[in-house]
Formats: structure tokens, sequence, C-alpha cells
């Protein structure tokens, strides 16, 4: 990506105000969804527009920021971080953004969220086994000043709803 759109992809405060999505940038985010390598050829077909049409679309939703970035889906098991949980911190208030940079850090970390109810950061993580992960939770997470408490949830097992859709579900 370039200038505007890597701007976009990183949650840049100068994007435009958003517009709405039609039927057919709906369907088009479902497709790269489900399949971030589709084609623009195969997209085209899918959605019936033209290859230019599509990758317009594709470019503008990039632009407004709609689509941040492309990635994989990854198998953690087999990626060899067998362990997962979600950690729940309660944290010194106003210090969201300290905090964040620090939890962004972390190995293994994968998905973090500001929320609101009985604790204010989900944390999610995934490590090689539980020895790595207690120690990430007692060592790393308990070191940062602005925690007050954490409590973790271990993963026993995880269904990936980005699954690939069969041609007549699209």
């Amino acid at each position: 990506m370039a200038d505007g759109r890597e701007q976009a992809a990183q949650g840049d405060d100068r994007l435009p105000p958003p517009r709405p999505l039609d039927s057919i940038d709906r369907d088009i985010l479902r497709i790269l969804q489900t399949d971030g390598r589709a084609s623009i050829r195969s997209v085209a077909e899918r959605v019936h527009v033209s290859r230019a049409n599509a990758y317009a679309r594709i470019n503008r939703l990039i632009d407004d920021g709609v689509i941040r970035g492309f990635s994989a889906r990854v198998n953690h098991e087999r990626a060899g971080q067998g362990a997962s949980a979600y950690i729940t911190l309660k944290i010194v208030q106003n210090s969201w953004r300290t905090v964040r940079e620090q939890l962004r850090a972390l190995p293994g970390a994968a998905h973090i969220a500001l929320v609101s109810g009985d604790f204010d950061v989900l944390l999610l993580v995934h490590t090689p086994d539980n020895r790595t992960l207690r120690e990430l939770v007692l060592t790393k997470l308990q070191s940062i000043p602005e925690v007050l408490s954490t409590r973790t949830l271990l993963v026993f097992e995880e269904t990936d709803l980005n699954r690939k859709l069969a041609p007549d579900e699209i």
C-alpha cells in the first residue's frame, strides 16, 4: 500500500467520512474475508461486475479504511502455539494508551480490546504451552505498573467463523 492507503489501513484520522456500502460492496467484503487471495477476476465474476468495477470498488474500500489489510488465518496449534487464552485486565484509569502499547509488544498477543464492564481490557494470546502462558501472565503482564489485576480464561477449542464459503453461499 502507498500513501493514503497505508494511512487508511492504520486507522488514520484523515480518512474520509464513512459512506454507505451497497450490496455489491458487502458481497466483495464477504468474499475477501473468506479468501483474501481471491483474484480481481474471481471477485468480479462472483458479484457480477466488470473487473474494472471490482478493482475500483476494492481500492475505494481500502482508501476509505473499510478494508484495513489482508492476512492469513493461522491454525495456532499447528504453528506451535498450542496454548491460547483470553486475559481480562483491570487497569489504572486513563492508562489505556500506555497499557495498549505495552500489550502490543507481548509475544503471542493476538487481539487487544478496550471494553466496558467488570474489567477494562480483553487480551487474546497464543503461546507454545501453558508454562509460557503462565510466565507471560505472572511475569510480563503483572509487572506492568498500570495493570491492577488479571484473570485468565483458557481456550479449550476455537471455531473459525471466517470459513471459506461454498459458491452457492455467496
